[in-house]
């Protein structure tokens, strides 16, 4: 190859001045397109009809809660046949909920919870149930409940996700849980992993960098963006494409917006204590301090305008060692949860913000004077609760038989569960529907659902 002389440097150092001069022009008018309701698919929407609540908090509890020891009260027996509760129940608030000893701060918020202890899933499997739990369906990769949530409504906040996951579970079903399916990829939640003391390590990967100013990050964006909007524009129409483009702007003014929500040394320390942040004891398998900073980091989420914000806890399988573990997990999860509530009250959101708790399924029950000490799979029977959002609280809904095997009276399936979130989001599931493979697909299924209007305030 000949050596380039220098005329050939110039006349391409031109061609590239010429073009880094048409990259910001066209940039800006990507940017605008973007931007514009036609071509925002982040925009916020109007609902089907007016909803009591505009953001969910799902607080997710990966392994199945063994039901009938939280809830879904049995009164304890000597019968081998009617096992009951292992653990002591009280009745709880002005509303008299039973709930478990194992979660005393969570029963001084009773009378804002509802209670569905009739709840059943389709198959006792966790990789299959998980999915169920979070798009409708265990067969086939479907839209997560966050992706069709988001779909409908929209965003309230331009400089966050519309649907954010934190400590996502990755061994069942990993991304398909957060996963946008065949819905644009746009509506994908933004996984969030480690969110510990140590903020140089917590959040999003690669959304700080410090080897660029804000200018030149602009700059640099604006050169790829140009090159991406020339590409669509030679596509005409290109769904991942598109996201692409939205997904970077949303990166770009993410840098300004995630470092300060994730830091929580603006929070008084009365707060943080209240979430038991800053506690360091090893519980089970969690640190209180752990789950403490997910639940603080999604009320100051949901504060911000994202739509759906889902956390988890894990290690709820307590296939042995039941009782230890189970009264580790509560003792994990019943400090930041009540603060959550109490703190979501306080701030006036919680009438507008629908919280969720629950797992795949519930589990079998032990008997109490047995020398027993594993429960197994059951999706038969098991439990959820929400609050807030227009939903009745201090209510219990629906009902297990006397050992809590199996659900008996006023039962909910996830598709019912789907379908009443929506309907307090102002979202008709039958109506909220989208054209993949020739025909109209929903999250709640061809065989549907049915709003619970039971709890409904």
């Amino acid at each position: 190859m000949l050596p380039l002389t220098r005329r050939d440097v110039l006349r391409s150092a031109s061609c590239g001045f010429g073009y880094l001069a048409l990259a910001g022009l066209t940039a800006k008018q990507a940017a605008a397109a973007v931007k514009s309701s036609a071509h925002h698919p982040l925009a916020p929407r109007e609902p089907h009809f007016e909803g009591k609540a505009k953001r969910v908090i799902f607080l997710c509890m990966r392994g199945a809660p063994a039901h009938v020891d939280m809830f879904d009260y049995k009164p304890q027996t000597t019968s081998k046949e009617h096992a009951g509760s292992v653990f002591k129940f009280n009745q709880a608030g002005q509303s008299g909920l039973w709930i478990s000893e194992l979660l005393p701060e969570l029963s001084k918020q009773a009378d804002k919870l509802c209670v569905l202890n009739g709840m059943h899933a389709d198959v006792p499997n966790h990789p299959q149930a998980f999915l169920q739990m979070h798009t409708g369906e265990f067969r086939f990769p479907r839209p997560s409940l966050g992706s069709w949530t988001l779909y409908g409504l929209g965003s309230e906040n331009d400089n966050l996700p519309g649907f954010i996951t934190i400590n996502p579970e990755t061994r069942v079903g990993g991304a398909q849980n957060y996963s946008s399916g065949f819905l644009p990829p746009i509506y994908q939640g933004t996984a969030i992993g480690y969110v510990g003391a140590d903020i140089a390590k917590a959040g999003i990967n690669n959304v700080v960098g410090e080897h660029l100013s804000p200018a030149a990050k602009r700059r640099q964006l604006d050169l790829v963006q140009a090159m991406n909007a020339e590409h669509l524009a030679s596509k005409q129409t290109d769904a991942n494409l598109e996201a692409a483009i939205e997904s970077l702007e949303l990166g770009f003014r993410m840098q300004a917006a995630v470092p300060d929500l994730l830091d929580l040394k603006g929070e008084t320390a009365e707060t943080l204590a209240a979430y038991g942040v800053g506690q360091t004891k090893a519980v089970g398998r969690c640190l209180d301090d752990d789950f403490g900073r997910q639940c603080l980091l999604a009320r100051r989420f949901a504060e911000a305008g994202v739509r759906y914000v889902e956390i988890c806890h894990s290690n709820w399988d307590q296939h042995g060692n039941h009782r230890k573990e189970l009264t580790a997990n509560c003792e994990a999860i019943d400090r930041p949860i009540a603060a959550l509530l109490a703190d979501l009250e306080a701030r006036g959101m919680l009438d507008e913000t629908l919280v969720v708790w629950g797992g795949e399924f519930g589990r079998t029950p032990l008997t109490p004077s047995g020398k027993e000490n594993g429960s197994n799979h059951n999706s038969a029977g098991f439990t959820f609760w929400m609050a807030g959002g227009g939903i009745k609280g201090g209510m219990s809904y629906g009902k297990t038989d006397e050992m809590g095997r199996r659900a008996v009276e006023d039962t909910v399936n996830f598709h019912d569960l789907h379908a009443t979130m929506l309907h307090q989001l102002g979202l008709n599931h039958e109506k909220l529907t989208y054209r993949y493979g020739g025909r109209d697909f929903r999250l709640t299924g061809v065989e549907g659902g049915r709003v619970v209007r039971e709890i409904l305030a």
